[in-house]
C-alpha cells in the first residue's frame, strides 16, 4: 500500500480526520477532542459544529456496540478492526461516514431501517424520536435505539447506506450522513 496514494485519495475527497481500526471508549473520546478541536479551529458555525460532532458520537459508539455485542471475542480477528470512520468537508456541508462488518442476517433490518428513516421528514422524525424514547428497552441493550434517528434529525439529506459482502457469513455495512 502507498500511504501518499491513500492521503491524496482522503484529501481529494476532503477528508478531514479519519480512524480506521478497532473502537474502544477511550479512541472514541480522543478522537471526539479531535473533532471538536478541528472544527473550532476551523471556525465551524456552533449547530453545524454540535451537528458534526453528535454525529460522530453517534456513529463511533454504534460501530463500537455492534462489534462487541455481535462480533465479540469470537469474531474472525480480521472483522473486528475492520471499522472506519471518516469526517470530510464539502464545501460548506460535512460528511461523516461510517463503516464495519456486520453478521449477515443483521444487514437487511439495519437497511431497511436507514431506509425508513430515509423516507421520514423532519415532524416524522421528531415523532419517531418521542415514540423511541417512550419505548422500554430491550433487555441487553446498550441504547434507546436513538442513534440512527438522532442522526437522522441532524442530517440534510437522508441517510444512506449500503451492503459489500464479506465472506464466512458477514457483510459490510457503510453508513453516510450528510451535515
Amino acid at each position: 500500500m502507498n500511504l501518499f496514494d491513500l492521503k491524496e485519495l482522503l484529501r481529494l475527497e476532503g477528508a478531514q480526520i479519519a480512524f480506521c481500526g478497532s473502537f474502544s471508549h477511550g479512541i472514541i473520546e480522543e478522537l471526539g477532542l479531535a473533532v471538536r478541536k478541528y472544527l473550532e479551529n476551523d471556525a465551524v458555525r456552533k449547530s453545524a459544529l454540535m451537528d458534526v460532532f453528535s454525529v460522530y458520537v453517534e456513529a463511533a459508539q454504534n460501530v463500537r456496540n455492534y462489534t462487541a455485542q455481535k462480533l465479540g471475542a469470537g469474531a474472525d480477528p480480521l472483522l473486528a478492526p475492520s471499522s472506519i470512520l471518516v469526517i470530510a468537508r464539502k464545501g460548506e456541508r460535512f460528511e461523516v461516514q461510517a463503516g464495519n462488518a456486520v453478521l449477515a442476517g443483521d444487514a437487511a433490518p439495519l437497511v431497511d431501517r436507514v431506509e425508513r428513516l430515509s423516507s421520514l421528514d423532519k415532524p416524522g422524525l421528531k415523532a419517531l424520536y418521542k415514540e423511541q424514547l417512550r419505548r422500554e428497552r430491550p433487555a441487553g441493550s446498550t441504547g434507546a435505539g436513538l442513534g440512527l434517528i438522532d442522526m437522522s434529525r441532524r442530517a440534510s439529506e437522508p441517510l444512506k447506506c449500503e451492503l459489500t459482502p464479506l465472506p464466512d457469513g458477514h457483510s459490510y455495512f457503510s453508513l453516510r450522513v450528510v451535515i
